[in-house]
């Protein structure tokens, strides 16, 4: 490994643009040498990974979701049906080499009819009562999330090789293998052999290794085997191909004419947007690229010609600004409180120890003398279950939750004064209530609490108050 190549990520939406995809990524002009020194991890065809798990967004289930319901013995069938249906219809939009698309359905007829097979011996265990395959039901999520990324990496190195190009399918699925090594095992095998300045490998964005991608990462698998083939390659950049520039906040809310690329920024900056479910960069594939040094660049892969935004650890702005506007339009307040916390110890951790063993995603938290809060990324009845078994430890204890929104806005250095006071008049000026807020030492992020109803506009006022105007007195300036 030289050190001279880049690690790419593309993910579902891009890939399910493949004309596109082609033009302006995996090609984009190159020829000869200029097309290697770069490895591709792929995602899953957009909606492919729906139709395998559930859906992401709505949390109808597919496969997995009908294996597991077992309400109609041929449900989950069905749905392993339409998911052969959709990877051909996928492959005949994309071949025009008659050979290469029956090739490529070939392999996905092969994939599905392991693991139908493996799940209907599953079904037939489950079927004795004795039987108790509750255990196995992780390893058939991670055996069908792996279908998806196979199915996209093995199809894309197919339509290089039509375009004389020399990819290389590499498959770390552990499809039909039983070892569980590490992650870094698997790829430091897979990529002994690999000479990338003539080679361009396409890597599916699971693998298979001990703890499960799906169980550790969820569905943040692929960035975090992105990032780890950089980090074990050596890359000199790292770089995700995204369906949309990472911008000032979604052009969808506050408009196409006033959202702007961000341009460059840091890796708290990019934590900071992990955290609120912005889908930037895993937190954990964002710390191993920061350990070493390894910049990130987050590029629209619509847009050939724009560099997109670079992500580095010691990046701050010139000028101290925000950055991005964004948030969660809907989470849950737990408020816990104690008259007698006052001064006393093992509160907080009770709390904690309740949020892990529930598995809730804390996007922050705050305290005083005896409440504490804390902001969930989670549903009312999961925080519920929260509640009741906090109650059973603390019966005394006044334990609440409602739903709220979380605004916040973030930046590689927001010391600017008089950003907060700005911030609380236009909120006030629009007659948005803040509920809470929190501004942290650090001046990376400013989250304001309010209304679930008040999100959209709370995004639209802060924006053009926190950047649209900011850009503009900074014209001024500069023309002054």
């Amino acid at each position: 490994m030289t050190g001279l190549h880049s690690v790419e990520k593309i993910g579902g939406t891009s890939m399910a643009a493949t004309a596109t995809l082609f033009d302006n990524v995996l090609i984009a002009g190159r020829s000869g040498a200029d097309l290697y020194n770069r490895i591709f991890v792929v995602s899953a065809y957009g909606g492919m990974t729906d139709l395998l798990l559930e859906n992401k967004k709505t949390g109808a289930p597919g496969v997995y979701g009908r294996f597991v319901a077992d309400d109609d013995a041929d449900g989950w069938r069905d749905a392993m049906d339409d998911v052969r249906r959709a990877m051909h219809a996928r492959n005949a939009a994309m071949f025009a080499r008659s050979e290469s698309r029956a090739e490529a359905d070939a392999f996905v007829d092969q994939r599905i009819a392991a693991i139908a097979a493996c799940l209907d011996d599953l079904a037939r265990l489950r079927s004795h009562g004795r039987f108790c395959v509750k255990e196995q039901l992780m390893t058939v999520r991670e055996l069908l999330a792996g279908v998806g990324e196979a199915h996209s990496a093995h199809s894309t190195s197919l339509l290089l090789r039509d375009r004389d190009v020399n990819a290389r399918f590499i498959d770390l699925t552990l499809w039909k293998q039983d070892d569980l090594a590490s992650l870094d095992a698997r790829i430091n095998t897979a990529f002994s052999a690999i000479d990338l300045t003539t080679t361009l490998p396409i890597v599916t964005g699971y693998a298979g290794c001990e703890g499960g991608m799906v169980r550790r990462y969820a569905r943040g698998y692929t960035e975090m085997t992105f990032s780890r083939l950089a980090v074990l390659t050596g890359a000199r950049e790292a770089i995700i191909h995204k369906e949309f520039h990472l911008s000032s906040a979604d052009p969808k809310l506050v408009g196409v004419d006033k959202a702007r690329k961000i341009g460059r920024t840091n890796y708290d900056v990019a934590d900071q947007l992990a955290n609120l479910g912005m889908e930037a960069i895993h937190p954990g594939a964002g710390r191993g690229l920061r350990q070493t040094d390894i910049p990130l660049r987050v590029r629209n892969s619509f847009d050939r010609e724009d560099g997109g935004t670079l992500v580095t650890g010691d990046y701050v702005s010139d000028v101290p600004r925000v950055e991005i506007v964004t948030g969660i339009r809907q989470m849950q307040a737990l408020m816990f409180f104690e008259q007698d916390m006052v001064g006393v110890k093992g509160y907080d951790t009770a709390i904690l120890d309740a949020l892990t063993r529930h598995r809730l995603w804390i996007v922050s938290k705050s305290s005083n003398a005896n409440t504490i809060t804390h902001y969930l990324s989670a549903s009312a009845d999961a925080v519920k279950k929260v509640i009741a078994d906090l109650q059973k430890s603390y019966p005394d204890a006044a334990i609440s939750a409602q739903p709220v929104a979380m605004v916040a806005a973030i930046g590689s250095d927001i010391s600017r004064p008089g950003l907060v006071p700005d911030a609380l008049r236009a909120l006030g000026d629009a007659g948005i209530a803040m509920i809470a807020m929190q501004h942290q030492i650090r001046n990376v992020d400013v989250q304001f609490i309010v209304e679930c109803r008040d999100f959209d506009e709370a995004v639209r006022v802060l924006h053009r108050a926190l950047v649209e105007d900011e850009d503009h007195a900074a014209e001024d300036r500069r023309a002054a």
